[in-house]
């Protein structure tokens, strides 16, 4: 799966921020992250699997793995619902 493309990432004053351009501009604008969504939504850019994501979320993260796959879970769920994932 990969985020759709027009998609930058910019951190902010503190804050991270996915702002889109092109044809990806149809989702009004900008997406607010924390530290740990910008984390996966970079990862989301170059394209990757829900098990490399929680991979990734652990070797980065002090975080238990149901608490990675609920996070990468509750985040793919948002994205999917809004259309911004590319998937096979």
């Amino acid at each position: 799966m990969k985020l759709k493309d027009g998609w930058t990432l910019h951190q902010l004053a503190g804050q991270y921020l996915a702002v889109a351009t092109g044809a990806a501009a149809q989702c009004n604008g900008m997406i607010r992250n924390n530290e740990t969504a910008d984390f996966l939504f970079r990862l989301l850019q170059g394209g990757t699997t829900r098990q490399a994501l929680i991979d990734s979320l652990l070797a980065e993260y002090a975080v238990e793995r149901p608490q990675a796959e609920a996070d990468v879970d509750a985040l793919l769920a948002q994205l999917r619902a809004n259309g911004l994932l590319e998937e096979p």
